[in-house]
């Protein structure tokens, strides 16, 4: 039993910790509620916008459309769902907003809900971690970066004054998601759990990401664990922008927006006027008609049309199959990583919060994107997908 003065302490304590973490987590619940983020939470942030300044690709519209995906009936073992439609599995009940389906330069299949459509700009969240990768790609094929086998403090000078452990942390560490860091990404609000949502606050709202970087701290040595969490990719960010010179956002729309020919604008938020450091980690807000067009990148080895954009071999180290680094690999994923058997024909998939996902499978040559408000209540939607493009006709 809990008594008077026990109730005081706790609420106290409550206050305590209240006080003593930052107010990002005040404005970031001002700006998104008890909920967190959604697909169109970037409209309020502060953010560059990135365009197609060169000619425009489109995906065709199939002939037949692929009517008879809403017919199949999906089995999981061992998860929330069975014997239902693709639609059932990931649709109401997960608050999907949109999927989207590309089968050889056309698209197949596509629904929609509410406010969401394939030409309208929404948040990908951690998406943005595999687009970060790719730009990383771009930048050592350029000779921007002379391997991903350097220690970080030879762009990001700075930190060599900070913790040494800077100085055994490599960029295969940061694409790998083994970087040792004390960072979590948690949105618990449990009492226990306000330090580290603090901590994740800051990266999300606060307005010195810069600042947050020099104070970190390592939990162990890098690449000796994996351990998936977001400040990794924004430090790749950083690195990035140190060294190619240009920010984050430019860069991107020179070497990838222009060159895939993307039809709509996209957005990067970053976290002040005063700092423009990148949300590398998590900031990117576009269509999925354009996220599909990575995708086809991704499925054609890195070439666009004839024109090498990222080289073959950063491809296939981000998409092979492998269940080393519990199947995440250059900041992608196989679903290795949720413990399913290898598929006949596997496939590789971006993820953000919320279940946005990005999904290939250069088996079937299939592009396949889903957005929405949920993501794993009731069908973990990868492996959903791996099962489609499995069965899929030849």
């Amino acid at each position: 039993m809990v008594t008077g003065n026990q109730q005081i302490r706790n609420l106290w304590g409550i206050i305590a910790l209240f006080f003593v973490s930052s107010c990002t987590i005040v404005r970031g619940y001002l700006a998104d509620g008890a909920y967190g983020p959604t697909s169109f939470s970037y409209e309020k942030q502060l953010k560059d916008t990135i365009v197609n300044r060169g000619e425009v690709f489109s995906f065709g519209k199939a002939s037949t459309p692929c009517d008879w995906i809403d017919t199949l009936h999906f089995f999981n073992q061992g998860r929330m769902y069975s014997n239902t439609t693709m639609w059932e599995a990931i649709g109401p009940k997960t608050e999907t907003q949109g999927v989207l389906i590309v089968q050889n330069d056309s698209i197949v299949y596509e629904k929609c809900t509410g406010e969401m459509a394939v030409d309208k700009i929404a948040g990908v969240f951690s998406v943005t971690k595999s687009v970060t990768s790719l730009l990383c790609g771009i930048a050592v094929d350029e000779g921007y970066i002379k391997s991903i086998d350097e220690p970080v403090t030879v762009y990001l000078t700075e930190l060599m004054k900070a913790d040494p452990m800077w100085q055994k942390l490599t960029i295969r560490h940061l694409l790998d998601m083994q970087s040792g860091l004390d960072f979590d990404d948690t949105y618990s609000l449990r009492l226990q759990d306000l330090k580290r949502l603090n901590a994740m606050s800051r990266l999300y709202y606060g307005r010195n990401i810069k600042a947050q970087v020099k104070k970190l701290k390592f939990r162990c040595e890098p690449g000796t664990e994996y351990r998936y969490e977001s400040m990794t990719t924004e430090v790749l960010g950083l690195v990035i922008e140190r060294a190619t010179g240009r920010r984050f956002a430019d860069y991107l729309e020179e070497k990838v927006w222009t060159p895939l020919g993307m039809e709509f604008p996209a957005f990067l938020s970053y976290d002040s006027k005063k700092h423009h450091a990148p949300h590398a980690f998590g900031g990117l807000a576009l269509t999925m008609l354009d996220l599909a067009k990575i995708g086809r990148l991704y499925l054609n080895k890195g070439v666009w049309d004839g024109k090498r954009i990222v080289s073959e071999s950063w491809i296939e180290q981000s998409t092979a199959y492998s269940a080393d680094n519990e199947g995440y690999h250059f900041c992608w994923y196989n679903t290795s990583c949720i413990g399913a058997d290898k598929a006949d024909y596997p496939g590789y998939y971006a993820m953000g919060i919320r279940g946005q996902i990005l999904f290939v499978n250069p088996y079937k040559n299939l592009i396949m994107v889903r957005l929405g408000l949920k993501d794993d209540t009731y069908a973990h939607i990868p492996y959903l997908f791996e099962q489609l493009s499995n069965i899929w006709p030849e």
